[in-house]
């Protein structure tokens, strides 16, 4: 096979490599347009992992570049006048020049034709000796560029500026050096690569750039300034560039995110940066390239496997892989980014934000790379919970303070329509069911949403707060609740708008009923689907009524024992449909703008808060995306939402998402609503609760820490397992958790259990 590659970057120089190794008759010439030691950046960082992949592929240069790299095993963090150092990192680091001064000198020594400062054809006819060729020549990609229409293109460009610097300072951690300015703050990504050099790379808000002038600035200028924002980590050090042959501001770049949807046409095959690229944020560009290079050599090379097949299974397997890396990077990306939400934490809070921020790095993660020093956040998070006790606990079984409730914990059973009740009175089923998990020792138990009228049921079995016996029925629940356990309770009180008159859960979601359905009302005449009845839009008539209802349950609430009410105003329901954009089509003053489209839900809610007794908490379930772009509520406008309500009094806002309109298109995931939860606490500044696909407690403890949420709810672990809390708790060895008397020898055993299996995973570890 007779290939050309274009580029002679790591990507390119390693996949010529890798197929002469398979088949040394393969004919490989590659292209590069710069001269041999040409290049833009300075230092590449490897994982442990990268590098056994190298050995494997080439023990040749995998064994000169692994006996040549730089180790380091602990990250600094400087941020407000201190510096953070967390260690078992196990970072590895190579000059860029290095690396490709090693893969050249492979490729010369297999007979590669190597080719500088040859500025290669774009054009598939002027290739037409070749077999394949290798589009290796970066983000910017001529060859992608000029067949775009056929590589289905996304570039996204990021908004933070930064220039790629290198420094004779040799840092002995990779370090993060946080610096405020009159115009904003400023950082950088600093780490040693070999015996003389370190990348240092220096970024900022576009708003810090201009506020600077570094937009007007030549380079000179620009590396002064540098230095001066940075001389304390310098320590007298210069600032290096070598894209010298740039202007001042355009040596100063925005990171492209790249994804194709196509990474082959006619004879041409993407590989590395030209097919999709990382935030340099998390290091994985280099890897990325040099295992697609691998990949790309494997199955070219693979008997029986046609060409079309080959570069099918290519794209394919490397896709995922690429997708996962991208998903870390854009949430490294984003943190950055949204870097002031952050800026008033105290610094072990910041670092350890930092550290999870692409979230491949989690709790119990942490704790296998340096157990002491993640002991010490969660010291430092215990000591900032009520009471000011270090319990040596876990960040979930800090207890925590809304007005005058305490909670013994973190964890919250969220609420979960059971569509069990019978004229909306709850009964054995829900006794049971709340008084279960209530012993399972979760901090704070939620009901279902619970409709305040007849008519506001999603579905005949929903529970309701309006008549006397729905008081006798949940004050059963609570009493059994506030003697057989720590846990609190929590009413969520809410009206079906448009999603009513539908049939119970598992009889079908959304689906009207076949008889017996009763009229509805919502802010306009929007139906949920085409299958379901159109609403009628609300009267000012309607909405005193609905009013007083709301009105009405939160007094009943009082009668029935609960410790907190939640109004529910979110998934598209009643108070949600004024809210969304999509569901509101008014042209009164309760339609058109947030503003409006919020003035009936704060009138209800302000309402709620006087009926309710002072000393007592209330929340506000939210949606904080329709999922719909710029045509509904965005996570912009649901900072707004928050503020409002906790204005009007709310303690606590549930952040949820979605399920406002049929047609959305939501991005689920582990955690997948977390980041609205984390954007509403932390540039609302309010107290928020996580939802959404939380079901480890790995996954409560680094939403806590990091400073993402105030408490997190689990549903379906919460379905499933009532005992969630005691497990984790008998999981952690954490001994301080309520157990109802009658359970005590069960949790011993358990905890002793889950201790000799941790005792035997350690021995196997070490």
């Amino acid at each position: 096979m007779k290939i050309g590659c274009v580029g002679g970057g790591p990507a390119g120089l390693y996949f010529a490599i890798s197929m002469k190794l398979h088949n040394p008759d393969h004919v490989i010439d590659v292209y590069e347009r710069n001269r041999p030691h040409d290049t833009f950046g300075w230092g590449v960082v490897f994982s442990d992992q990268t590098v056994e992949n190298l050995m494997a592929n080439d023990p040749v240069s995998g064994a000169t570049i692994r006996d040549e790299f730089t180790h380091w095993d602990d990250i600094d963090v400087h941020i407000h006048g201190e510096c953070i150092r967390s260690s078992g990192h196990g970072f590895i680091g190579i000059g860029r020049k290095r690396l490709l001064a090693i893969l050249q000198q492979r490729a010369r020594d297999l007979g590669i034709g190597l080719h500088f400062e040859h500025e290669a054809s774009t054009d598939p006819a002027d290739w037409a000796e070749f077999d394949l060729v290798i589009a290796a020549d970066g983000a910017n990609s001529r060859i992608r560029t000029a067949h775009v229409e056929h590589f289905d293109v996304d570039i996204q460009v990021k908004k933070n500026k930064f220039f790629w610097f290198g420094t004779a300072k040799q840092f002995d951690a990779f370090t993060f050096a946080f610096e405020q300015t009159e115009a904003g703050w400023v950082w950088a990504h600093a780490y040693r690569f070999d015996d003389q050099l370190s990348t240092f790379i220096v970024e900022m808000a576009p708003e810090t750039w201009t506020g600077l002038g570094l937009d007007t600035m030549d380079q000179p200028e620009a590396i002064a300034l540098c230095e001066k924002l940075f001389a304390k980590h310098l320590d007298g050090n210069a600032l290096m560039s070598n894209a010298t042959h740039l202007p001042g501001p355009q040596a100063w770049l925005n990171f492209r995110r790249i994804i194709t949807g196509q990474w082959s046409y006619d004879k041409f095959v993407l590989l590395g940066d030209a097919a999709h690229t990382a935030h340099f944020s998390i290091g994985s560009g280099t890897k990325l390239a040099l295992e697609d290079a691998i990949k790309l050599a494997e199955v070219l090379n693979r008997p029986g496997l046609s060409r079309a097949d080959a570069l099918a299974e290519y794209q394919a397997e490397r896709s995922i892989e690429v997708l996962k890396l991208q998903n870390s990077a854009r949430n490294s990306t984003e943190w950055f980014e949204t870097l002031d939400r952050y800026l008033p934490f105290a610094p072990i809070q910041f670092t350890y934000s930092l550290l999870t921020r692409s979230q491949r790095v989690s709790h119990e993660n942490l704790r296998l790379r340096d157990q002491a020093w993640l002991e010490g956040v969660e010291r430092w998070f215990q000591t900032q919970a009520p009471g000011g006790r270090d319990t040596g606990a876990p960040p979930m079984f800090a207890p925590f303070r809304l007005r005058e409730l305490e909670l013994a914990n973190r964890i919250v059973v969220s609420p979960m329509a059971m569509y069990s009740a019978t004229d909306g009175t709850p009964g054995d089923f829900h006794f049971v069911h709340y008084g279960t998990r209530a012993q399972g020792g979760a901090g704070l138990v939620y009901t279902e949403m619970t409709c305040v009228s007849p008519e506001g049921r999603i579905t005949p079995g929903c529970p309701g707060m309006y008549t006397p016996e729905h008081v006798a029925g949940w004050k059963r629940i609570t009493d059994f609740v506030h003697h057989n356990s720590k846990a609190k309770m929590c009413l969520q009180l809410g009206h079906s708008g448009a999603k009513g008159s539908t049939k119970l859960g598992w009889e079908g979601m959304d689906e009207p009923l076949d008889s017996g359905n009763w009229p509805l009302i919502a802010a306009s005449d929007v139906p949920w689907s085409d299958a379901n009845q159109t609403p009628r839009p609300m009267t000012r008539a309607d909405m005193d009524m609905v009013h007083d209802q709301f009105v009405a349950a939160t007094r009943m609430a009082i009668d029935a024992g609960f410790d907190m009410v939640e109004m529910h105003a979110a998934h598209g329901y009643l108070l949600s449909s004024f809210i969304t954009p999509m569901q509101n089509h008014r042209t009164d003053d309760y339609g058109g703008s947030l503003e409006n489209r919020l003035r009936f839900p704060l009138e209800v809610f302000t309402a709620m808060r006087a009926a309710w007794p002072s000393h007592k908490p209330m929340s506000v379930r939210i949606s904080a995306t329709d999922w719909m772009g710029d045509q509904g509520v965005t996570p912009e406008e649901a900072v707004r939402i928050a503020q409002a309500f906790h204005e009007a009094g709310a303690d606590l806002i549930d952040v949820s998402a979605g399920q406002t309109w049929a047609d959305c298109q939501p991005v689920y995931g582990r955690m997948f609503q977390t980041p609205f939860a984390d954007q509403v606490r932390n540039e609302a500044r309010v107290s928020t609760m996580a939802v959404g696909n939380i079901y480890e407690t790995d996954h409560v403890n680094s939403i806590l820490a990091a400073g993402r949420a105030d408490l997190v709810a689990l549903g379906r672990p919460h379905m499933i397992d009532p005992m969630w809390t005691l497990r984790a708790a008998a999981q952690h060895g954490y001994r301080g958790v309520a157990v109802p008397p009658a359970y005590l020898s069960g949790m011993g055993q358990l905890a002793r259990n889950m201790q000799r299996a941790a005792e035997q995973e350690a021995a196997l570890r070490g």
